[in-house]
């Protein structure tokens, strides 16, 4: 024991600081004429969600770089975990039919009981994992907008919403 009382191993211990950026709009109208646009299809989606259970009701709306949207709604069922998040219902259609193509912007809005909420609904971690994988498989940013009824948030990239990404496999190689 050292007459501190700290062991030799806290000495190996640093302190760091993780910074997020990103942007915070307090309205859609504040934001690109594309941007409006996504968010406007992540609030249609949301009719499609079948959320009997948790009456918890997301929609997705997926920009790909060749300009088509590709929607998705949560879809829950009695069986749990057998559901699937809007996010990963997106991704993984805009996957399967357009093979290939870039994934350029994602926006996501929750509400609940038929409300939406004020702060952005966060996305799960599993959600979050599958946007990490596409980004690093397409080789560019998937930039993310969290839609709230009092404020927006722009990620620049799924790093930002997921600082310590699982990534030890190598795709492609």
């Amino acid at each position: 024991m050292h007459s501190r009382g700290y062991s030799s191993r806290d000495k190996e211990m640093s302190a760091k600081r993780l910074t997020i950026d990103y942007e915070e709009f307090t309205s859609a109208v504040q934001m690109s004429a594309e941007d409006q646009e996504l968010i406007a299809n992540a609030l249609e989606a949301q009719k499609g969600s079948y959320s009997p259970y948790s009456h918890f009701q997301v929609g997705a709306a997926l920009r790909l770089e060749n300009g088509i949207i590709v929607k998705g709604a949560n879809q829950e069922n009695v069986a749990y975990p057998s559901g699937l998040c809007a996010e990963r219902t997106a991704m993984f259609a805009a996957s399967a039919n357009y093979p290939g193509v870039v994934m350029d912007t994602l926006a996501i809005v929750g509400s609940d009981k038929g409300k939406m909420c004020e702060s952005p609904a966060s996305p799960c971690g599993a959600c979050r994992q599958v946007m990490a994988e596409y980004q690093k498989k397409q080789g560019r940013p998937l930039k993310i907008i969290l839609i709230g009824s009092k404020r927006i948030r722009k990620f620049p990239n799924v790093d930002s919403v997921l600082p310590f990404i699982f990534d030890s496999l190598k795709i492609g190689e």
